[in-house]
């Protein structure tokens, strides 16, 4: 009798062949799989690391996590299906697929919401961030933390941006994002899907102008190269989120639960000392490399502009509280 061959099967196949049987692991033991999509080495990767080494000590070796990075698992929007169904135990993620998911996490994905890193952070540890986590629940996953993604910015071929009007009639790669799209559109740019590994030949073929990422991505990926003016918008800080799969985390006990938690919130910062030296790095090999920069940056004329962007995603009462929430973080202090 043949199987169907679904979507669910095959990602099933896929984690079943790469991975050793959990069944087989006593309750004494459980060896668990995490995955992310970033390649070894990657800061997000190091903390996985960092988290499972940790979780093997602390519970005396019973409980650990192999990890699997590179997208060995397949892409973020697969893992996080493997980790909806049980095939796999733990995700790193950035925040984008999940939003078609989870309504809460379009909210620290809304452009300007966040005035610098320092209240990213403290919103994403704080009472908001947990509210998002808390939301992944109903999905089939826990939410244990969040890890930096870095802050967005624009760079093009041609020009620095400073306001808005400067992105008219600019093709702007975005990632494949309702939200992003609706971003750049509301600026005046021409919003443009394309899949990362196209975006280099893209901007050097002038299908596209520019496009929008972390100082990490574009050394790493040598946009500057084609793409030599950077303009720090910082107008998306949009964070990675850890999660485990709601089956495993229902198998262990409650001083289990608790034991990962508590080492997956160790974590995070180890991984943003990692992210901030990268940042630094990475800013000063363009820089070196001759890149334009410019932080001279109208953030109001921006806010402004995106604020029919914010009303088409806050569906909700809800959803417009937590936003007002997250930016009442730490308001009194800046």
């Amino acid at each position: 009798m043949s199987i169907p061959m679904t979507r669910r099967t095959v990602l099933g196949a896929a984690a079943a062949t790469a991975l050793p049987c959990l069944a087989a692991c006593s309750d004494e033991t459980r060896q668990m799989i995490a995955t992310d999509a970033q390649p070894a080495g990657y800061p997000t990767v190091q903390a996985l690391q960092f988290f499972s080494d940790t979780l093997a000590e602390r519970s005396g070796g019973r409980i650990r996590f192999h990890v699997y990075a590179g997208a060995q698992l397949g892409s973020e929007n697969d893992t996080i299906e493997l980790a909806q169904f049980g095939g796999v135990d733990i995700i790193r993620v950035n925040s984008t697929p999940m939003n078609v998911i989870v309504a809460e996490t379009l909210v620290p994905a809304l452009p300007f919401l966040f005035r610098d890193i320092d209240h990213m952070r403290r919103a994403m540890d704080g009472a908001p961030g947990q509210a998002i986590l808390d939301a992944l629940a109903p999905k089939g996953l826990i939410g244990l933390c969040f890890y930096d993604s870095g802050a967005r910015s624009f760079y093009t071929a041609s020009r620095l941006i400073h306001q808005p009007k400067d992105l008219a009639g600019l093709k702007i790669r975005v990632q494949s994002s309702d939200l992003l799209v609706s971003m750049v559109e509301a600026l005046g740019g021409d919003a443009t899907p394309m899949s990362y590994g196209e975006v280099y030949q893209g901007m050097m073929q002038g299908v596209i102008d520019g496009a929008e990422n972390n100082w990490p991505s574009y050394e790493s990926s040598r946009h500057y190269e084609v793409a030599p003016f950077y303009s720090e918008t910082r107008h998306v800080m949009a964070p990675e989120i850890l999660a485990m799969s709601r089956r495993a985390w229902e198998r262990l006990t409650a001083p289990d639960q608790e034991l990962v938690l508590t080492c997956a919130r160790e974590s995070v910062p180890f991984m943003r000392d990692i992210w901030d030296a990268r940042v630094r790095t990475a800013e000063a090999a363009v820089l070196a490399a001759g890149v334009t920069v410019t932080d001279d940056i109208d953030h109001t004329a921006f806010a402004r502009r995106v604020e029919p962007v914010w009303a088409k995603y806050l569906k909700s009462p809800a959803l417009k509280r937590l936003a007002e929430d997250v930016q009442a973080v730490g308001a009194t202090d800046a």
